[in-house]
């Protein structure tokens, strides 16, 4: 778990992307355009809410402690915030047509992950994969039909004004929230050299206008669903590394990543770009804990569920 990313830190920074995110998926259903129902949102958020809930039930009988949403309304609230994050972020980026259990499906996948695929790193259990981002990836590779909610629809039924004040206020927002709390600007300035770096690379390759390809491949950065990924799904504090040449690691492998996908015309490249590179990550930090874990431990019973974040 993130060093940087514990107590009032933690708490703080999700309250302000719960507020953050459930604020855009009000106006994005009653103002910008947001195509999928009304009822998506309830049905992510619910399904994610039970896993949540249901997994600390287990966790909790088994452990044989004490609750950790008991206690009063706000520990029940501060608890359920990060299911409410994931959550309304699978229901707002993936465009299910009109089925729903597409869309409790990776609600489930997305809160399940974090207590299925963790690794120890520094002494503690946590999660390797961005839970939103992996329930988004998994139901994309299962369920071929399903598709990504259209970039438009952040700025539909904006006229010229909206179309630059929303992305000013995401980028604003996002810096202060990743600056205050994650710590994660030194990733999220990787992870943008690293994608315009990715286009000029593949721009030198391709035997066409070295122009005609960079120019549309830097377009994607024009975009609020781009800023959306750079400033609150790439920067997930529980899943990516602490210290500030790590974090560039991060984020310029999953620009390389990125670009690497796009030659191959792998559709959804955001999304397989960064669970392939939490991936990787989450392997090498089980390997390097393993190589510095002494050579006799006191036996501790593991917790599969401690410390979940987003």
């Amino acid at each position: 778990m993130s060093r940087t990313w514990s107590g009032e830190s933690r708490v703080g920074g999700l309250r302000r992307f719960a507020v953050a995110i459930t604020i855009l998926n009000v106006l994005g259903h009653t103002w910008f355009g947001f195509e999928q129902a009304w009822i998506v949102p309830f049905v992510a958020i619910g399904t994610a809410y039970a896993v949540e809930l249901l997994l600390e039930i287990v966790e909790a009988g088994v452990s044989r402690r004490p609750l950790r949403f008991v206690g009063g309304w706000r520990l029940l609230v501060d608890f359920l915030l990060s299911a409410h994050i994931s959550g309304l972020a699978v229901g707002m980026l993936l465009y299910t047509n009109s089925r729903l259990w597409p869309v409790a499906f990776a609600a489930a996948v997305a809160v399940g992950s974090k207590a299925v695929l963790r690794v120890e790193s520094g002494g503690r259990s946590r999660h390797m994969m961005n839970p939103s981002n992996f329930g988004i990836t998994v139901t994309l590779l299962l369920f071929p039909w399903i598709g990504i909610a259209p970039p438009y629809q952040f700025t539909e039924n904006l006229e010229s004004v909206g179309d630059w004040v929303l992305p000013a206020i995401i980028v604003c927002a996002g810096t202060l929230l990743n600056f205050q709390f994650t710590r994660r600007l030194p990733l999220i300035g990787a992870w943008l050299l690293g994608f315009i770096a990715q286009a000029i690379v593949r721009g030198l390759v391709d035997e066409g206008s070295f122009v005609a390809t960079v120019r549309p491949a830097l377009v994607p950065m024009t975009g609020v669903a781009f800023l959306l990924f750079t400033y609150y799904m790439i920067t997930d504090p529980a899943t990516t590394p602490d210290r500030p040449r790590e974090q560039m690691a991060f984020g310029a492998m999953t620009a390389a990543m990125y670009g690497v996908l796009v030659s191959l015309h792998v559709v959804f490249d955001l999304f397989f770009a960064l669970s392939i590179t939490s991936f990787v990550f989450g392997v090498v930090a089980m390997l390097a804990g393993r190589i510095r874990q002494p050579a006799v431990e006191p036996v501790v019973a593991p917790s599969l569920f401690a410390e979940r974040t987003l």
